[in-house]
């Protein structure tokens, strides 16, 4: 079945920047499916932070907008999100999956923690 390897999270102070990675495998239509990056924190629900269409149409939800930047490239199978002037806030598990979600099960995620 489809899995996922998320990678690139790790400490950084506010301001800074990481550029994470999701690489698909178990798929030979991934060039057909909306991406998205999800997050979770502690005590928190998923929250989905930033999409990306077949066509590369980018949407993403208004408390990263304008930071943060989501890419796919399908000959790699891959979807990176580059994080800029990160905020405490941004601190949680990253994971991507499709837009909407229905892949299963999530990978493991990668995490990010954002610390002043």
């Amino acid at each position: 079945q489809v899995k996922f390897v998320e990678s690139g999270g790790g400490l950084v102070q506010p301001g800074g920047s990481l550029r994470l990675s999701c690489a698909a495998s178990g798929t030979i239509f991934f060039s057909i499916h909306a991406m998205g990056w999800y997050r979770q924190a502690p005590g928190k629900q998923r929250e989905l932070v930033a999409t990306i269409s077949s066509g590369a149409n980018t949407n993403y939800v208004p408390s990263v907008k304008g930071r943060f930047t989501i890419s796919r490239d399908n000959a790699k199978k891959t979807v990176d999100l580059q994080m800029n002037s990160l905020k405490p806030e941004d601190t949680a598990g990253y994971y991507c999956n499709t837009d909407p979600a229905r892949w299963d099960p999530w990978g493991q995620g990668t995490q990010v923690t954002v610390s002043s």
